[in-house]
């Protein structure tokens, strides 16, 4: 498993997905609340995964140029951004549009029904 993750469990966790994952999540809120659209996700997740890669290089002695955890951490949190994306943006469209829209469930919304 250390080749997919290219460095131990508890940096996977920890740095990876602790500290550049809450970035992600942040980066996908930003995103959402541009009204850009959510495939700006991707390219965005990617220069993040490249710092991230950079990050666990330069502190913890993992591998610089492993493309596999970079595919991995790529995806993590290109996931991580997107949950930020969809949640922030739920909660627009029903904040902001009350009179159209109401929750329906956690990551979705649905028109009001009239009268």
């Amino acid at each position: 498993m250390i080749i997919v993750l290219g460095s131990s469990w508890a940096v996977f966790i920890g740095f990876t997905l602790v500290l550049v994952g809450g970035c992600a999540f942040l980066m996908g809120q930003a995103v959402a609340n541009t009204w850009r659209p959510a495939w700006q996700l991707a390219p965005y997740g990617l220069l993040l995964a490249a710092s991230n890669r950079f990050l666990v290089f330069a502190l913890f002695g993992g591998e610089l140029l492993a493309i596999l955890p970079f595919i991995f951490a790529a995806l993590v949190l290109i996931g991580l951004a997107g949950i930020g994306f969809r949640l922030t943006r739920v909660d627009m469209m029903v904040h902001q549009y009350p009179w159209l829209y109401q929750r329906d469930g956690l990551f979705a919304w649905r028109e009001k029904a009239p009268g």
